[in-house]
């Protein structure tokens, strides 16, 4: 394996292990605990980290060690701002563009996300989602736009979660609509659905600012 796969690796393990809340807000590592923790060897998970930081998954701090930065709800609904637009381009074109290899594994993702989803496997199918809607876009340089701000709305939506099944149930249905969209080809629609699931991570978001005031004002009693 050479050197870019083990880094494109290394960024996979990762992201996840930070999206599921395993390295807590927060956390101080060194370079060699996460070496450790991926089994690879330091240059991969150095170039790993790099990325990673420019992501705003790590944060470095010379001499000190590597942060797993929190993120706050502002944070959150910036980058959401931001995915309204490019998400909503990404599914247009994915319904001009998607070859029909693409339709065909979006029409498999797309019947599959009608069965029962533990919160672990829909997280990771809803991360094959949005791969398979870039890959379907054919355009570069939204995979690196879009990639890293929404492995951030995972993080933060997983670090907030309250009712995990009622939450899967909704997003299911957001991602099912999008996806069944793109394989009839129908752009208006697509958008549509592309829109309503961004409107519900913003109330997820905003849901979180009224669980914190609601904690303050009966802890002030």
């Amino acid at each position: 394996m050479n050197v870019t796969s083990q880094s494109d690796q290394a960024v996979e393990i990762l992201q996840g292990v930070i999206e599921r809340g395993e390295l807590k807000p927060g956390t101080m590592v060194s370079e060699r605990t996460l070496m450790e923790l991926v089994g690879l060897g330091r240059t991969p998970v150095r170039e790993a980290i790099q990325r990673l930081a420019l992501n705003r998954m790590l944060r470095i701090h010379p001499n000190r060690g590597i942060e797993v930065p929190p993120i706050s709800v502002e944070d959150q609904l910036s980058g959401l701002e931001v995915r309204r637009a490019t998400e909503l381009l990404a599914v247009t074109l994915a319904c001009e563009r998607a070859t029909s290899a693409d339709i065909k594994d979006i029409q498999a993702l797309a019947d599959a996300l009608d069965g029962d989803y533990t919160l672990e496997r829909y997280t990771e199918t809803i991360r094959l989602t949005h791969t398979l809607i870039i890959r379907s876009a054919g355009n570069p340089f939204l995979q690196d736009l879009m990639s890293p701000l929404q492995a951030r709305s995972r993080r933060f939506w997983l670090m907030h979660l309250q009712d995990s099944v009622e939450e899967v149930n909704i997003g299911k249905h957001l991602h099912q609509r999008i996806l069944r969209a793109i394989c009839a080809r129908d752009a208006k629609e697509a958008g549509t659905a592309s829109l309503d699931l961004n409107d519900y991570l913003v109330k997820f978001s905003m849901s979180v600012i009224s669980q914190r005031v609601s904690k303050r004002d009966s802890q002030s009693w």
